[in-house]
């Protein structure tokens, strides 16, 4: 089981430095070499490690994010901050949910606005938009 295995030059190229920086590597212990006559000859696994390329990197599989802008008017401060506490514990209390949803709340005191900003998958969000949607229905 022959692994490849590169020079000091070949590395470098790969590593995109100069090769006496990879030779200063390999001296101060930073990058395993092996010595051959004059030569150092370095592993794939070795140069990989350095490099912080993982072999068995698991297929991670893209999600789908969704980012919700939503505008609630003609709401004063006291109760726009109760809304975005409402907002903020419904969050926490998702037990279930593997994926991180980002939640930004802003209020406008001139105009009376609040505006919430929520960037989850689209079932989180849309659960967490039904959820605002029927506690504003109940509210007005």
């Amino acid at each position: 089981m022959s692994e490849e295995f590169y020079t000091a030059e070949q590395a470098a190229e790969r590593l995109k430095l100069h090769p006496k920086t990879v030779l200063r590597l390999i001296r101060e212990e930073r990058l395993r070499a092996t010595r051959i006559g004059k030569s150092y000859r370095i592993l794939r696994s070795d140069l990989e490690a350095f490099a912080g390329v993982s072999n068995s990197a698991p297929a991670l599989q893209a999600e789908v994010y969704v980012t919700s802008v939503v505008e609630v008017p003609d709401l004063s401060a006291e109760m726009s901050n109760r809304l975005t506490v409402l907002m903020q514990a419904m969050l926490i209390s998702r037990h279930r949910r593997p994926h991180v949803m980002q939640f930004n709340a802003a209020y406008d005191a001139e105009r009376q606005l609040q505006k919430f900003i929520l960037i989850g998958t689209p079932s989180d969000t849309a659960e967490l938009l039904n959820s605002l949607d029927a506690y504003l229905k109940a509210l007005r």
